[in-house]
């Protein structure tokens, strides 16, 4: 009997190098903030990063960064007008710290197919790095969720808002849905998922753990070996603009109701107090780690790369204690 391939993350990019991808469910919450900071702290550290703008089509990675209009972005690698992804790898102001603009012009180029988002993938190897982070599009356009699966650590950006906490689910479930479309094609679940998706199906399903059981009792080895890959699925979690005690155990809270709702693990890696100085940074056109290095955004920024870094996690009783 045949398998399913159910690796999460990517393939080929060799010993010692990390891809890093941050989305969100909606827009507004920081991913941009968060992309580029990360970047630039992992840069003083010594580390060789490229940022890579992957919101297809509203590239602004280079306007956060202080730059100007770059001269060559992945529109032109995409289309053909430049024949090596390095050839639009751009030094910015930041020493360690290079730039892949997005996409800007043709609608084509911002929705590639998959054949071309591999495509992208295998340039992407290529290139001399020690991380290469993403920053995502908001919400659940296939572009965004292919490329949150692509990343050793998938990174998720809420805010403690109610409209931003539902669509931080919502995007948990659809890269879920996502990965078991690619990984399915021997099965016939391709009706079964996408009913899954609609949350006015017939059959019942509204979790998914519930599609799973449906799986299962059709092919149970299948059926594991997609509760296998569900849990190879390891999203991180950020809070941004943390005014309160409260708005830092929406983590924890968070943390509890995925493992819960989808079986999966989720760990909750830090967040960002709320401050005037993100803003001012941002009428500057300056990374907050740069402005203002001493600030409690760029500590908290400093906290988070850490925890990614040793894979380690917030302590619900440590945080209350120093709080």
């Amino acid at each position: 009997m045949s398998t399913l391939k159910l690796s999460v993350g990517p393939e080929g990019f060799g010993e010692g190098r990390e891809v890093w991808a941050i989305g969100s469910g909606k827009g507004g919450t920081g991913k941009t903030f968060l992309s580029t900071n990360l970047g630039i702290t992992l840069a003083k550290m010594g580390k060789k990063v490229i940022l890579m703008d992957a919101d297809l089509g509203c590239a602004n990675l280079h306007t956060v960064l202080g730059m100007s209009q770059v001269p060559e972005t992945l529109s032109d690698f995409l289309s053909g007008r430049v024949n090596t992804l390095d050839g639009v790898v751009v030094d910015t102001p930041f020493p360690n710290l290079r730039l892949i603009s997005g996409a800007q012009d043709f609608l084509e180029v911002a929705n590639p197919t998959y054949n071309r988002k591999t495509a992208l993938l295998n340039a992407l190897k290529k290139l001399e790095f020690d991380y290469l982070l993403f920053d995502l599009g908001a919400g659940t356009s296939y572009n965004t969720l292919d490329f949150f699966l692509a990343a050793h650590k998938a990174i998720l950006m809420v805010m403690p808002e109610p409209t931003a906490v539902e669509n931080a689910y919502r995007f948990i479930k659809s890269a879920y849905f996502r990965y078991l479309k690619r990984v399915s094609t021997e099965l016939d679940v391709k009706r079964l998922i996408e009913e899954g998706m609609d949350l006015k199906n017939d059959k019942g399903i509204r979790t998914v753990h519930q599609l799973l059981e449906v799986i299962s009792k059709a092919d149970p080895a299948k059926g594991h070996q997609l509760r296998d890959g569900l849990l190879a699925m390891r999203p991180r979690l950020v809070v941004n603009h943390v005014r309160s005690l409260e708005d830092v155990t929406l983590g924890f809270a968070m943390r509890s109701s995925v493992e819960k709702y989808f079986g999966m693990r989720m760990d909750y890696v830090g967040y960002v107090e709320y401050d005037d100085v993100v803003w001012k940074a941002a009428r500057q056109r300056r990374p907050v780690v740069a402005e203002y290095p001493y600030s409690s955004p760029a500590r908290c920024i400093d906290r988070v790369v850490q925890n990614l870094m040793s894979g380690a996690q917030l302590d619900l009783e440590t945080v209350i204690g120093k709080r």
